[in-house]
């Protein structure tokens, strides 16, 4: 139950929005989702973790920074991507499809709180805790594996951190209005592990089987990643909408697909 019931600042339906604004009532229910997951060690552990582990083996202990300043940017740029995709994927789907089990999400409904404050909430936290994943592997970088990145790269990765979990936050959210509490953390995972290796995330596409390298282009996480590489400089920033275009589409799709679902079966 969010920050808000409890505190009791919620009035009748027709008042609530005279005696706390919308604002607030966000405000308070991203602050309760994101003490939700980060109380919660499975999600909380392998989400802020892995990256971060992963990325100083990969990166720092046996990367490429002392050979390639070009390929150790490109190895903190899919890092980054790969932080932000656990807090979409499973920050909003397994949480969705367990509320939806429990019957918490009927409970929502009821509450005199504004239309959209409970999707709000989950894709808020999902963006705060990718930023937090995403500040940490820059810290890593820059303090120590030395990754020679300019500060206005560094912010670019920052915001594409901020908004390019989106995409994933609505795959996530369809899949937690399609399958069960419990099996949607295994679901999940059928789809994370294997766009993490064939968007050319974790392994370079050059090293994948021709035809599964085509494919890459389907993943979001894929064109996420490209628009990493040209904020960092390893690729030249040009035509960047024709990775941007399939995140907006991607995301429009799940989105809508995902809210007509919940409106039907809820």
């Amino acid at each position: 139950m969010s920050t808000a019931i409890l505190s009791g600042e919620l009035g009748p339906a027709d008042s609530g929005c005279e005696r706390t604004s919308i604002g607030r009532i966000l405000l308070l229910e991203t602050h309760a989702e994101c003490l939700r997951l980060l109380r919660a060690p499975a999600f909380s552990v392998p989400t802020l973790g892995f990256p971060l582990m992963f990325y100083l083996l990969f990166g720092v202990l046996i990367g490429p920074r002392h050979v390639d300043a070009a390929a150790a940017r490109a190895v903190l740029a899919s890092f980054v991507v790969f932080g932000v995709m656990a807090p979409g994927l499973f920050g909003v789907g397994v949480t969705l499809a367990l509320d939806r089990e429990r019957g918490l999400l009927e409970l929502k409904r009821a509450l005199p709180m504004p239309a959209g404050v409970y999707l709000g909430a989950k894709l808020a936290a999902a963006m705060i805790l990718a930023t937090i994943v995403s500040v940490a592997l820059l810290v890593l970088a820059l303090v120590v594996a030395q990754v020679g990145l300019l500060l206005w790269q560094a912010s670019l990765l920052l915001v594409l951190a901020l908004l390019g979990v989106l995409p994933l936050c609505g795959l996530g959210l369809l899949i937690g209005t399609l399958v069960k509490g419990q099996a949607a953390a295994a679901v999940i995972n059928l789809i994370y592990l294997p766009m993490s290796f064939l968007s050319g995330v974790l392994i370079p596409l050059q090293s994948l089987p021709q035809g599964l390298a085509r494919l890459a282009p389907l993943w979001p996480a894929y064109h996420l990643r490209q628009l990493a590489l040209q904020a960092v400089a390893v690729q030249p920033a040009t035509h960047p909408e024709a990775h941007l275009l399939p995140l907006l589409a991607v995301a429009g799709v799940f989105f809508a697909v995902a809210r007509r679902r919940l409106q039907s079966t809820g």
